[in-house]
Order: structure tokens, then sequence, then C-alpha cells
């Protein structure tokens, strides 16, 4: 079988791959170009970047036999019409959770002693500039003892909890699937050593908010959610770029509503809303969440293996 990596895959799942009988080709193909050249290929392995939609597979006149993502979400697959053409959907869920929890506290703590800020501003060297951004910035806050509250709780929300716990933070998490059952709940509370609650509760008790939940087509932070915030709280998003409404939380940061916003993700990527690049109150990142060797070799091993375990006859 042949597989195009179009988005790359790491070095250590590439070999497992080539051991199992496969080849594997790396070169990047664009998007407008893979709609005449995809049928060359068994299977496909993307990340983010790659759209595969049901023109693309219908274009493969049935080669196709799987797409793998290499991540968590599925956003930029179709995955119904995958399946009404028997074409195999497999992702990473388990290799970056780690990677995306503890850039969630980079931004935290970033944001908590104003480095995002000092990174920029400390830049001359002068007493002057020194001895006015340490009086600026002396009104730093402590992350222990805070409520952390996680909408979706996940692997990657589950890993925002363990750090939240370690660190000292309360922790209160929100998932659609725990509301339906009290006695999933009450697992959850007791597993996890954490406290369910409603999105109301999570959004009013939080001194901080981590978001972890699939893009469901509109925002779930909207200048409603937001006005429901504990005033000055922190909004973390290294999730989906679509579920929080940028223009409401550049307004809850002028208005004093919250406090401040790490985001690494953008409903405009990648080309963000220059507003939010610069509001002073809002650290950002390049949607680097996955992005840790560790977590890219754990990811291509894992996509390795579940390819090979779909195909064992390709290793006959």
């Amino acid at each position: 079988m042949k597989i195009l990596a179009n988005d790359g895959i790491d070095s250590a799942g590439r070999e497992l791959l080539k051991q199992a009988g496969f080849t594997v080709d790396t070169t990047k193909i664009a998007q407008d170009e893979l709609l005449g050249k995809l049928k060359n290929y068994d299977g496909i392995i993307v990340r983010s970047a790659t759209m595969v939609r049901e023109s693309l597979m219908d274009a493969c006149g049935g080669n196709l036999k799987f797409i793998g993502r290499a991540g968590v979400g599925l956003d930029n697959i179709d995955v119904e019409a995958a399946k009404t053409r028997n074409i195999l959907v497999f992702n990473t869920p388990a290799a970056s959770s780690l990677s995306v929890a503890e850039l969630v506290f980079a931004h935290l703590f970033g944001l908590s002693r104003f480095m995002h800020r000092s990174n920029r501003e400390l830049t001359d060297g002068s007493s002057a500039q020194f001895n006015r951004l340490k009086k600026e910035y002396a009104a730093g806050w402590e992350l222990s003892g805070k409520t952390l509250g996680i909408i979706g709780f996940g692997r990657i929300g589950q890993e925002v909890g363990r750090i939240g716990r370690g660190i000292g933070m309360k922790v209160v998490v929100y998932d659609v699937l725990f509301q339906s059952s009290v006695t999933l709940a009450q697992e959850i509370e007791h597993r996890h050593r954490v406290g369910v609650a409603s999105l109301d509760e999570v959004l009013c008790k939080a001194d901080c908010v981590s978001l972890h939940t699939p893009d469901p087509g509109k925002p779930i932070i909207d200048a409603e959610a937001i006005a429901r915030m504990k005033r000055g709280a922190v909004l973390i998003n290294c999730s989906r770029g679509g579920i929080i409404d940028e223009e409401a939380l550049l307004d809850a940061l002028d208005s004093g509503q919250l406090l401040a916003a790490g985001l690494d993700v953008f409903s405009h990527e990648p080309t963000p809303n220059i507003r939010l690049l610069n509001h002073p109150r809002i650290s950002v990142s390049p949607h680097i969440g996955a992005s840790t060797t560790e977590a890219q070799e754990r990811v291509g091993i894992e996509m390795a293996r579940r390819i090979i375990e779909a195909f064992p006859a390709n290793n006959a």
C-alpha cells in the first residue's frame, strides 16, 4: 500500500510503516492539486492543514482505503462521507494530550506574571525602562488556590486537570457527556478528583477557564457566555479557533470583564485578527499545541500502529 503523508509524519512512525511493507511519500501536495493526484495512493495522513472532503474522496475513484489524522480533532475530514464509502478514518487521541496541556499552563503562567508583555517591552536595556516595567508588572498573581474551569473533559482536559491539581488549583469541569448520567459524573469526580458542574456553574465559578471541545460550528464562548463568567477571569483556548467569538472576547478584555486571554488557535488561520495579536491582555502562540518533539514522535508511532493493525495483510 502507498501512503501520502501530506502534512508529514515523524521518522519513528514512518520507519514502522516501512518495516511493515508500506510505501510512505512525504511530498507535500497542494490542496488544489490533490483532486488529481490522491487517486495514486491507498491512504492519506494529514494534520490540520489538509482538508479531506467528499469531493476529494470521490476523485480517488474508490482507491482510497483510509484517512489518518495525526492529531485529535477531525474537523478537516468529512467523516460521514468516509463512512458511506467504506474509508477508514483514524486519529491519534492520546499522543499529544500532555503537550497541549502544558501549553495551556505556559499561557497561564505567562499571563499571571506578564511574561507576554515584558518579553516584548524589556528590549532597550535602559534603567528607566527596567524600573518602569518592574513597577508596572509587580502585581502578578499565583495560580495556586485559584479555581480552574475546564470545558470539555476528554484526554487533553484530563491532563489539564491533573496539572492544575498538582499546582494547587481547585478544578471544576463541564462535559456534555456527564450531564445525562449522575453515575458517570460521580465516577469522574472520584477518579480525577475534580468537581463536575454545569456549563453555567463552570463559567460563574472559575478564575481561569480552559476550552477543550470540538468545533460545533458556532462559538461556545460568545458575548452571553462571557457575561456569565466571573469578572476578571482568564480564558485560554488551545482547542479550536471557532469556539470563541473573537469580537466579543476583545470587547470583554477592553471593558475589564475578562482580565486576560491565551490563544493558540484563531478563527482565521493563518491570518488571525491583528487586534488579537497586538492586544496587551492576550498571550498568543501560532497553533503549536501538539508541536513538541515528544508529541510528534508519539503521534507518528500511534498512527503507524493503527494503520498496521487495520491492514495486516500488507505485511504478509
